[in-house]
């Protein structure tokens, strides 16, 4: 019995950094044949990274890899182990995956429209098969969730301000124009994420009744560094007594949440809630490590 479920841990575990291949591989192309030779960006370290390439002459890859870096470990000491080694998988693609694609023939040259909507929606793609499957392809996201820690600002409006400052920098090299289309082909991506990533938003409510409430919240407190609330439940048929825990997470972590619900109660009865703001409390994230 146990040979078989590491069987099945170690199937889903490469099946997982397949799927985080496969999105840094197609983020690539929508970079390499749509995007870039039509002058346009993506947002985030992506951007930085193609705006440090054409002015220095310098691989885009290679400025993904090394861009990347700090936020790996934020994301590694913020989220988890697992979340950095499949962001370190699927961030090696795609710099990998821009340098072989480099040369590849543009698939829409020249209608503007065209092109902001069609990278959007491959970039899109790419980097919501990657979130989906417990990695991410960008650091920005992860200094977001920082910075909203420890700012009255929430995730979302931290993106999109950081990214303010990534299209202005891009305006330098590919000017106002292609500082525009850059910041439409993004928000573009950015609506398609959440449809690939089901239910992706800035904050997530988990509701759940297990019979194992104690060991439950405490794996959460070790494993994500979350706390949680207990509320008393009775149910309605058999008039049961239970423990029903109520823990808000952000976005990143919903996989791993997912996991460890899994392993410790496959039958607790779990409700996931979208969560626009959190104010007050003690909604703050612990150590880790």
């Amino acid at each position: 019995m146990a040979s078989a479920k590491q069987k099945t841990n170690k199937l889903k575990i490469v099946s997982r950094a397949l799927l985080v291949i496969i999105g840094g591989i197609i983020t690539a192309y929508g970079l390499e044949s749509v995007l870039i030779p039509n002058r346009v960006s993506d947002g985030g370290v992506t951007g930085l990274s193609i705006v440090g390439s054409q002015l220095f002459g310098l691989p885009l890859g290679l400025l993904i890899a090394l861009l990347n870096i700090p936020f790996v470990y934020l994301g590694y000491k913020q989220i988890g182990k697992s979340f950095a080694i499949y962001s370190v998988i699927g961030i090696a693609t795609l710099a990998v995956s821009t340098s072989l694609m480099h040369h590849i023939p543009t698939i829409i040259q020249g209608d503007t429209l065209l092109v902001t909507v069609v990278g959007g929606i491959i970039i899109g793609f790419g980097m919501g098969l990657a979130l989906r499957n417990g990695g991410a392809l960008d650091g920005i996201d992860m200094l977001a969730v920082l910075l909203s820690r420890k700012s009255p600002f929430g995730t979302s409006d931290l993106i999109l301000f950081l990214n303010m400052f990534v299209f202005i920098v891009v305006s330098t090299v590919f000017g106002l124009q292609g500082a525009f289309l850059s910041a439409i082909a993004y928000f573009i991506a950015s609506k398609v994420i959440p449809i690939v990533e089901e239910g992706l938003s800035g904050l997530k409510s988990f509701k759940i009744i297990t019979t194992e409430p104690e060991l439950m919240v405490e794996t959460i407190r070790d494993r994500l560094g979350r706390g949680a609330t207990y509320s008393l439940a009775l149910g309605g048929y058999s008039n049961e007594q239970f423990k029903e825990i109520t823990c808000i997470i952000n976005r990143l972590e919903e996989s791993k949440m997912k996991e460890i619900i899994q392993e410790i109660d496959p039958r607790a009865f779990v409700a996931i809630y979208d969560v626009t703001e959190v104010k007050g409390g003690n909604f703050k994230k612990h150590d880790i490590h």
